[in-house]
């Protein structure tokens, strides 16, 4: 009994001690498996917190090095006044500073001569990052194709600006990342040139859809509509804006930036009616230095940078490009030669349908100069729209544009003080040719004068009351006038007078069914060029012009109470709408009757006081 009981107890006490041990054995397992994992870890914090102490300790050990020889320095050379420069008005924010933003301020180290000095700057404002709810956004200005140019006024001073919105996913859905590239760049050069002959960019900001360039605002809109208003500029006008073109040209020239996309709608005009080139997306930066760029072509022979991209715009392009030549500055020189021809004769020289045409007939110099073509104008721009880009006038000169400064169309013209120079007024104005002389209007209604269009106040107009007249063209033979009373019929009448109208009437299709009032062949006048056109007055009003050999309708002179009718002499008639002049000449001599015609159904329609031009 004593011995299966001992043996019982010596088994148990062998088991028991096997699964101590067993346990034992798994535990040191997992703690030899887990040993690495911890040694790999406990190494990395070792090397980590070694490397900082070596770096904190040698970066302790520089900057002691560096006190005490700035210590040395400061006391041994003079000491300099520091200038503190703050930022522009629109990069300020108006927040109110706290506690530790004054105590950054008024504590700010600035180097001089490599040691440190703590300034006061309390008028200091910091610089903050934009974003779009800095701005007010107002109306659409501009539209491109990748891009939105909105009127946007700062929240923080009140300044009124231009921004340009882009696309992100429209700009890489047509490729134009380089091109938003190059106008960024172009205009961070021009922004700090300190000429105001461009537009002027103040700071650029993204979000995550969008890209925004805050530049000036040219509170007058672009050159071209300008032109279009009043169909062609005077020999004045013509001047003054092309010279402030060709300094605009030369300042770029000379930063070694070609625009490469010059034309009206980049010529922007601000609230003093000065010139602010815009628009450098197609603009190109040439990388040599200034006193090695010259203006002849860039080519496979010239190591210079060049560009064989086709950029710009169809009817100013020049020739080089269309040849898959390089392009230099002389191309902006072409397009100059462009705008002159434009400002003059009222439409481009260059012009068709399609461009294929177009181009070719910017390669075959295919342009004519109307009647009436300013001839020193006609000289300069002869020598601008050259085929070879090397023969150009202002290419082989050293410095600046001297020969085109110094043809006979600038005669008396001071290229220096231009931006300081009040602008001449732009106003209608009729150019002259072999038939007659020019014709200019004042569009301005003097206050002393009789109201009215009555046969007295037409013989004051025409200067038949024996004060000076402002033409020789004899008067017509008088022919009998044909008064409908078309206008105090009823409506039946009305109605059975439409339907004559449609039977009998080949026009009736070009009217949108509206009753002719009164029709007549006349020579619609744009700048030097003219084309005839039927003429139909009908109820609506409309004012209806068509091409009397297709018979199709080209166009309406669109009707508001501030339209005026402006009779010049016994043919040519002005007929002014708040967004352009219309010259229309009748061939028979009867202006007279359309002033009346038009003026009555203006007062019919607006019941406004009856008054003309002057």
């Amino acid at each position: 009994m004593d011995t299966k009981t001992s043996t019982y107890h010596l088994t148990h006490h062998h088991h028991h001690l096997h699964q101590q041990t067993k346990k034992q054995t798994s535990a040191t397992a997992v703690i030899v498996r887990s040993r690495p994992v911890q040694f790999a870890q406990t190494l990395a914090r070792v090397f980590r917190i070694g490397r900082k102490e070596k770096i904190s300790k040698k970066a302790a050990n520089k900057i002691a090095a560096a006190k005490s020889s700035t210590t040395a320095a400061f006391h041994h050379q003079p000491q300099q006044q520091i200038v503190v420069m703050p930022p522009p008005p629109t990069m300020q924010t108006t927040t109110p500073p706290t506690p530790s933003t004054q105590a950054t301020q008024t504590s700010q180290v600035v180097q001089v001569n490599g040691g440190s000095q703590s300034l006061t700057a309390k008028n200091m404002m910091p610089v903050t990052k934009r974003n779009p709810k800095d701005y007010i956004f107002g109306k659409v200005i501009g539209e491109g194709s990748y891009s939105t140019v909105y009127l946007a006024k700062d929240i923080h001073t009140n300044r009124e600006h231009a921004i340009k919105v882009c696309e992100k996913q429209q700009i890489i859905r047509e490729k134009k990342r380089e091109q938003v590239r190059r106008e960024k760049d172009a205009l961070n050069i021009l922004s700090n040139s300190g000429s105001s002959l461009f537009v002027k960019l103040y700071c650029t900001f993204q979000d995550a859809e969008r890209l925004y360039f805050v530049m000036s605002y040219a509170k007058n809109g672009d050159l071209l509509p300008y032109i279009n208003k009043v169909g062609s500029f005077d020999a004045a006008c013509t001047r003054f804006y092309s010279g402030e073109i060709l300094r605009a040209l030369e300042h770029l020239h000379d930063l070694n930036i070609m625009h490469r996309d010059l034309k009206p709608e980049n010529i922007l005009l601000d609230h003093n009616m000065h010139i602010k080139v815009a628009d450098f997306g197609c603009s190109k930066i040439l990388e040599q230095p200034a006193d090695t760029v010259d203006k002849t072509i860039l080519d496979e022979s010239n190591p210079r940078p060049r560009s064989n991209s086709f950029v710009g715009t169809a009817q100013y392009v020049s020739p080089e490009l269309l040849t898959e030549k390089t392009i230099s500055p002389s191309s902006d020189l072409w397009a100059l030669g462009c705008i002159i021809y434009q400002m003059i004769a009222g439409l481009p020289p260059f012009r068709s349908r399609s461009e294929y045409m177009l181009f070719k007939k910017i390669l075959n110099l295919d342009y004519v100069y109307p009647d009436g073509f300013n001839a020193d104008a006609k000289d300069l721009v002869q020598k601008l729209l050259v085929l070879d880009p090397n023969e150009r006038l202002g290419t082989k000169d050293d410095q600046r544009y001297t020969s085109i400064r110094s043809h006979p169309f600038y005669k008396g013209l001071d290229f220096d003080t231009l931006h300081v120079t009040t602008p001449p007024p732009i106003y209608p104005y009729l150019p002259g040719n072999s038939e007659g002389q020019e014709l200019r209007s004042q569009y301005r209604v003097p206050d002393h004068l009789e109201p009215g269009l009555d046969d007295k106040q037409l013989t004051r107009l025409l200067g038949l009351d024996g004060q000076s007249s402002s033409t020789t063209t004899p008067a017509p033979v008088p022919r009998p006038r044909k008064r409908s009373g078309i206008l105090h019929m009823n409506d039946e009448e009305k109605q059975h007078q439409l339907h004559q109208q449609k039977c009998n009437s080949k026009w009736h299709s070009l009217v949108e069914g509206n009753l002719i009032v009164k029709q007549g062949l006349v020579d619609k006048r744009k700048g030097l060029f003219a084309r005839r056109r039927m003429l139909m007055l009908t109820m609506g009003p409309h004012l209806y012009y068509a091409d009397p050999v297709n018979m199709t309708l080209k166009g309406e002179i669109p009707w508001s109470p501030q339209l005026r009718v402006e009779p010049k002499n016994f043919r040519i008639f002005f007929v002014h709408t708040p967004n352009r002049t219309y010259y229309l000449e009748d061939p028979e001599g009867f202006a007279l009757e359309w002033c009346k015609a038009i003026e009555e159904m203006r007062v019919n329609t607006y019941g406004v006081s009856p008054t003309t031009c002057t």
